[in-house]
């Protein structure tokens, strides 16, 4: 089936019309009453309908044209319509799309067509937190906000039967693709992508998706960025220990690292300015000592010596 798409619908503006349905009845009244005066004049005296017809016929034709015009100027006027800024009118005429108007103003169409207004203006969706399986299994809680607006108003008036509606549960599906595709964190190997590691490409993924399944209603993703990211209530507990005793693993690595690092450099300059000689005896004690102080966690209480009692 071929896809609907916007185009242009008849309409001319409002006040010029307006004007010219005015000076039209305004003619014809003035038109009516000349000849009625121009048939006075000639027949010397006032015309009734009844001089020409009967009173049953009089009232027939009064009544058939009374409801002529009602059936008349009514319809005309309702062919009027405003638009306001950042919105959309779908026309349609006897079941089928007669185009759109997007220009703000006042204007006037077809009187026998149906009118439909659509917003344009960029929205905001909120997803409910969900709760999913990443790709490793793990159970994790996830939300997103989408901003979109329409940029197809006769597909999103003709393509789905709601298409907010139509938003709402697209966006919670391709938020939920979206999980179960990357781990929720892949600790120090960076090389895998995950939903913590790469928030940036997750949220362009997020809109590539959206995108491909909205684009049926004619709805444009502006940005789509994760809201709400975190492990479920039940293995929360187990994965904040879990990190705790990386970030304390992590955090001993550093220290032990840098005390080496101090060792190493205190042992050169004695070496270089020949403060002291050390043999290797005395190199492994100091070492030692040394570590001790720089890798405790409590303060290290130093020993003084002063020398032996016996010489």
């Amino acid at each position: 089936m071929e896809r609907l798409k916007e185009r242009p619908a008849f309409k001319v503006d409002g006040f010029v019309a307006l004007v010219v349905l005015g000076a039209i009845a305004i003619l014809a009244i003035w038109w009516l009453w000349t000849t009625i005066h121009g048939w006075e004049a000639i027949l010397g005296r006032t015309l009734k309908i009844t001089d020409f017809l009967g009173e049953d016929t009089a009232a027939e034709i009064s009544a058939w044209l009374g409801a002529t015009l009602i059936a008349v100027v009514i319809p005309t006027f309702s062919g009027f319509f405003t638009v306001e800024p950042n919105q959309a009118v779908v026309v349609t005429f006897l079941g089928r799309y007669a185009g759109s108007v997007r220009e703000a103003g006042f204007w006037w169409t077809n009187p026998f067509t149906r009118k439909r207004k659509i917003s344009l203006r960029v929205r905001n969706f909120n997803s409910k937190i969900l709760k999913v399986n990443d790709a490793q299994g793990s159970p994790i809680e996830i939300a997103a906000v989408v901003v979109w607006q329409v940029v197809d108003s006769a597909k999103s008036y003709f393509e789905v039967d709601d298409y907010e509606e139509f938003v709402a549960i697209q966006s919670e599906t391709a938020i939920r693709a979206l999980a179960i595709r990357y781990p929720y964190d892949t600790g120090d190997d960076e090389s895998i992508p995950s939903l913590r590691g790469i928030p940036d490409e997750v949220a362009r993924s997020l809109q590539q998706e959206l995108q491909a399944r909205l684009e049926v209603a004619g709805v444009e993703i502006i940005e789509a960025r994760l809201s709400h990211l975190a492990y479920a209530p039940e293995i929360a507990q187990a994965m904040l220990r879990r990190q705790q005793a990386k970030a304390i693993i992590d955090a001993r690595r550093q220290i032990v690292d840098s005390a080496v690092g101090m060792v190493d450099e205190a042992l050169r300059r004695l070496s270089e300015q020949q403060i002291v000689e050390l043999d290797e005896e005395r190199k492994a004690t100091m070492v030692n000592n040394l570590l001790v102080v720089l890798t405790s966690e409590q303060n290290a209480q130093p020993v003084v010596n002063t020398g032996s009692l016996y010489t």
